[in-house]
């Protein structure tokens, strides 16, 4: 089999929350709130739908701006904050959408380079909004991957094979040519189905399977494997 590209997931794959910013967003919540404050996947659904994010996904970055802007007041209505209530949302917003509200895993770059400089198409899949590509270039990804494809503009999430189609059409390629990575087992999977080499992501904790790793350093090793076997070449 000869690979041609490499696709990644981005939140827990790629990227992991930035701790100053999420300590920094934590203490400010609770100093105009005067309680703790907590946000779990349940909570930040039950907020999205009070701020009204659309069905069909936001489809710019001028409406994803608009949202997040919502959401923020949404966040802090729910939280009791009551004076200055659009000022504080609109700081919240200033903050952290886009603003390096992410860091990289130590291993990304050396991966990236590695294979970038074979040859290889990277592409990013992820369940997110039109600012994939912005945070990713901010991160200093930008020189290393040649598309991005988010659920929102596809209008579907992973494990749809429509989310994982839309990306090897934006690179040309076959399932059967490309690697997946992605830190959430089921998307792992979806991938693999359609006939990617796709491993899991499991950074910490003992592998159940062949195609669990704990690294992207990991994938390198797999492909210099095979190549030791004859079975891959560089595009």
């Amino acid at each position: 089999m000869h690979y041609k590209a490499i696709f990644f997931d981005r939140d827990g794959t790629l990227t992991y929350g930035n701790k100053e910013k999420l300590t920094w967003y934590r203490e400010t919540v609770e100093e105009w709130s005067q309680r703790k404050f907590a946000l779990d996947y349940d909570k930040m659904m039950m907020l999205f739908d009070r701020a009204g994010y659309p069905k069909e996904g936001l489809k710019s970055i001028e409406q994803e701006k608009d949202f997040w802007k919502r959401y923020y007041e949404v966040l802090l209505k729910n939280e009791g904050v009551v004076s200055s209530l659009k000022e504080k949302a609109e700081l919240l917003f200033a903050e952290l959408w886009c603003n390096n509200d992410r860091d990289l895993y130590d291993e990304v770059i050396d991966v990236m380079q590695y294979f970038k400089h074979r040859g290889y198409k990277i592409g990013v899949i992820s369940d997110t909004s039109p600012s994939l590509q912005i945070t990713l270039e901010q991160l200093g990804l930008g020189k290393y991957i040649d598309s991005y494809t988010c659920s929102d503009l596809v209008g579907a999430m992973k494990p749809d094979p429509v989310i994982y189609n839309s990306a090897l059409k934006s690179l040309n390629v076959s399932a059967e040519e490309s690697l997946y990575v992605d830190d959430y087992d089921v998307e792992a999977d979806g991938a693999r189905a359609l006939g990617f080499t796709s491993f899991h992501l499991k950074r910490t904790g003992q592998k159940e399977s062949e195609w669990e790793i704990n690294s992207l350093q990991e994938i390198v090793e797999y492909v210099e494997r095979q190549s030791g076997k004859g079975e891959i070449e560089n595009v």
